[in-house]
Formats: C-alpha cells, sequence, structure tokens
C-alpha cells in the first residue's frame, strides 16, 4: 500500500527504524523530532496518516494532536511508552484515531497503518454526479452527509473524528440494528475484538458529547447493559 506519513518521534533512532520499515511497505515518511517542527512540516505537506508519540520536547503530543485536529480530519495513530488507561483515554478524547504502546511490533504497527488509511480512503469526499443531489441521513435533529463527510445539528456543524463519524453512520442507517461492542470493533476498526473496552468506550463518550443535548441522559445513541449500544428512538 502506498502513503505519505508524518513520523513525529523524538527518539530519532525509532522514527529511523519506523520509516525504514514502512518504506519497505511502500510508504513515504518524514520525520521531525518536536513538536514545533512538525506542525512546520505537516502545514507544508500533505500527509495520508500522522504517527505521534506523546512525548515531544517543545510541545508537547496531546496539544499537537490538539492542533492537527483543529485543520485536519488526517487519522492520526499515537505512539507512546504511556500506557496507561488515563493516557489512552485523553489521546483518544483529543481526536486520536488509534493507539499503539511502546514497545510494538513492526508488523503490527504496519497493519494499523494500512488499516487507518484505507477506512480514510473509503470514507474520504467523492464528487457526486453534476445532476446528483448528496444522499443525506437524518435521525432526529441531525442530519448527516456520508458524501462530504460533514454533520450538522439544528443548522450547526458538529466536527466528528473519522471513526466518531463511521460509528454514528452506522447507527443512523441501521436505526433497529443491536451492535455490540465486537461488532463495533470489527466494522469500524477492522480488525477482531480483543476485550479491551477503553478504546469503545473513549469514543462512545466523545461521540455523545458531541452531539447529546445531555450527554448524561443520551437520547441517539442508547446503552443496552450488557448487549450493546443502537440507535435511540427519537
Amino acid at each position: 500500500m502506498e502513503g505519505n506519513l508524518l513520523i513525529i518521534e523524538d527518539d530519532p533512532a525509532i522514527g529511523a527504524m519506523v520509516a525504514d520499515y514502512l518504506a519497505k511497505e511502500g510508504y513515504t515518511s518524514t520525520v521531525a523530532h518536536d513538536g514545533e517542527l512538525a506542525l512546520e512540516r505537516f502545514r507544508s505537506e500533505r500527509y495520508d496518516l500522522v504517527l505521534l508519540d506523546l512525548m515531544l520536547p517543545k510541545l508537547n503530543g496531546l496539544e499537537v494532536l490538539r492542533l492537527l485536529r483543529e485543520r485536519s480530519r488526517v487519522p492520526i495513530l499515537i505512539l507512546s511508552a504511556k500506557d496507561g488507561e488515563v493516557d489512552k483515554a485523553l489521546g483518544l478524547r483529543f481526536g486520536a484515531d488509534d493507539y499503539i504502546a511502546k514497545p510494538f511490533s513492526l508488523i503490527e504497527l504496519a497493519a494499523r497503518v494500512e488499516a487507518s488509511i484505507r477506512r480514510a480512503t473509503q470514507y474520504s469526499h467523492t464528487e457526486p454526479e453534476p445532476d446528483e443531489a448528496p444522499a443525506l441521513l437524518s435521525a432526529g435533529d441531525l442530519v448527516m452527509d456520508p458524501d462530504n463527510f460533514q454533520l450538522s445539528k439544528r443548522g450547526q456543524e458538529i466536527k466528528l473524528t473519522a471513526k466518531e463519524f463511521q460509528i454514528l453512520r452506522l447507527f443512523i442507517q441501521h436505526p433497529t440494528r443491536v451492535y455490540t461492542k465486537a461488532m463495533l470493533y470489527r466494522l469500524v476498526w477492522d480488525e477482531e475484538y480483543c476485550q479491551d473496552d477503553n478504546v469503545i468506550n473513549v469514543h462512545m463518550r466523545r461521540l455523545r458529547e458531541k452531539i447529546e443535548d445531555d450527554p448524561s441522559a443520551p437520547r441517539y445513541i442508547r446503552t443496552l447493559w450488557g448487549i450493546g449500544y443502537r440507535l435511540g428512538e427519537l
């Protein structure tokens, strides 16, 4: 698979090792060793995916993540020796798409990169035919434009990450279907469920914070305890 990657890693040896391995898989990489340089690189070139270490000099990784997400929906995969649930949750809350802890397998890393780029490509913008109106989806006050990767609520745009968008699209397209965590992980992450609830929980909580009037009493995404999730009866 081909793609242009930005590797943000403060350890030159790790950055070079990852870039060299991914080059063998067909990827072109640019390596930045601090947060400020990473933002400069990102502004000057188009990237298909960002690999982001959390521990960075000059500008920490979470701040880099926040700034990148403000300007782009590019897939962002966190690489970090910080492996606690709090760090995972905080990173995903700022809009990361996935998380892999150090030390990691280069084979697994390459698989995660390929899957993330493939998903982003699948849901990227496609121009409709000149006389073809975009097919909109709706649920309650939410209006989704899948072709243009846009969501609005009562006319106000809501910015979602790629995975948040995919999760909500599944619910709206299939309003009566119940999705288990294993089903969501397979359909959205394109991987088998490994009994790690953290990633799903963080994405669901973040999505509810964005679309619900009261996230503590959600209307759009209902939890069926012990089973999974489904679209609410709006």
